[in-house]
């Protein structure tokens, strides 16, 4: 059966020539010109690989990638840019990505390392380390079940999207994130709640996670920024 890759390009000509090399190599390629489009299908369909451009109308290439990685962080990432700094191909692999290859490249080039990384799927690929639970003092999250263990060791069962901020806190650990970010990361890009929600959420975090929430340890607000997770 074919490798199946999905092709995030706004550049028409460039996603065309793209494509076109890929399929006489015998990938199964579907396309997408926008961020929101490549996400709408990328939760629809399995693909072994993703050929992610950064900048794209509606919902950049970071985003997009955050997004991708709170749902799947096995299958493989290329990002494609014309931002060839070190500091951006950093950020690419920080968000997740596997490789990073800056515009103009060599079409043969690329197909070498789609290959590459398509080939190492099922041994390098598996062998990461899939963060279904997490756990710190006597608390633990599950994250393929949405249930947790808070200080009380109480067992409750927690909404998608309460788990997906949980996650994206946890994996940013001593980070701060922006209410941006977490509203563009977790949410629907189309569908934008107050910042107030997101309150709510940390103010549930603390009841849950914290020893004194009006005291906490552990899940932080930053004034005009955002918030903070220390285990």
């Amino acid at each position: 059966m074919a490798h199946r890759i999905l092709l995030v390009e706004d550049e028409e000509n460039l996603r065309s020539a793209i494509r076109l090399n890929l399929e006489m190599e015998g990938y199964e390629v579907t396309e997408a010109r926008d961020g929101k489009i490549a996400f709408d299908q990328f939760r629809s369909a399995h693909f072994d690989l993703i050929i992610l451009d950064v900048m794209l109308p509606e919902m950049d290439g970071y985003t997009l990638c955050r997004k991708i990685r709170l749902e799947n962080t096995k299958v493989p990432v290329i990002f494609l840019t014309a931002k060839g700094a070190s500091d951006e191909r950093v950020q690419g692999l920080k968000l997740g990505a596997d490789d990073y290859l800056a515009k103009p490249f060599n079409l043969e080039e690329l197909l070498l390392r789609v290959g590459s990384l398509l080939r190492r799927g099922i041994t390098s690929q598996e062998g990461k380390s899939e963060m279904n639970t997490y756990r710190f003092g006597k608390c633990e999250i599950n994250f393929l079940t949405f249930d947790v263990f808070g200080r009380d060791e109480k067992k409750r069962s927690l909404p998608k999207r309460e788990i997906q901020l949980l996650k994206l806190l946890i994996e940013r650990k001593n980070e701060v994130v922006s209410r941006e970010d977490i509203l563009r990361t977790v949410w629907e890009y189309d569908v934008y709640p107050s910042t107030r929600t997101i309150d709510n959420y940390i103010v549930n975090f603390r009841k849950y996670f914290e020893k004194n929430p009006r005291e906490p340890k552990h899940f932080f607000s930053v004034r005009g920024v955002g918030y903070k997770f220390n285990d």
